[in-house]
């Protein structure tokens, strides 16, 4: 069953990547506090991911602040290795948390999985955007398949 409006984040471990390296964290944690927005891609590195998804939040980072929110987080079923390289690739600093969701367990758990299969990837996420007030999820943006116009930056601060 995928997440709805009204429900609560599931609280589950996921990993971030620090200088000293991977450091497990509980989404119930990190994202439960404030206003917060989860975007979730199907893979670091690729290439809809890599030129837009990530760097328009990046770009956009100020103007979802301006708006409320405390807590910019990217998920992707990636190991937090795979997920710190690529926040280094794509200068993210700060302004957005890379979550590593190694096993799938969070992307099972709101249910978004995607197949990859067939091009190769396995077991991934499909491509959205949560907004969250204190852990309820107050708006769902899931992309059809092969677009990125619903959880995009833009449609993130527009529907805030």
């Amino acid at each position: 069953m995928t997440i709805s409006v009204g429900d609560r984040l599931p609280d589950i471990e996921v990993q971030t990547m620090t200088d000293h390296g991977p450091k497990p964290v509980r989404t119930g944690e990190v994202l439960a506090k404030g206003r917060t927005v989860l975007f979730a891609v199907p893979g670091a590195f690729t290439p809809t991911c890599s030129d837009h998804h990530l760097p328009g939040f990046v770009m956009r980072a100020e103007d979802l602040r301006a708006k409320g929110v405390g807590t910019i987080a990217c998920i992707a079923v990636n190991d937090a290795f795979v997920m710190g390289a690529w926040g280094r690739d794509q200068n993210v600093g700060s302004s957005v948390l890379m979550l590593a969701d190694g096993n799938g367990d969070f992307t099972r758990a709101v249910g978004l999985e995607l197949d990859g299969s067939p091009f190769g990837l396995g077991q991934r996420s499909q491509r959205y955007a949560l907004i969250c007030d204190d852990g309820v999820v107050t708006h769902v943006l899931v992309e059809p398949a092969g677009g990125l116009d619903v959880s995009s930056a833009e449609s993130v601060l527009a529907a805030l």
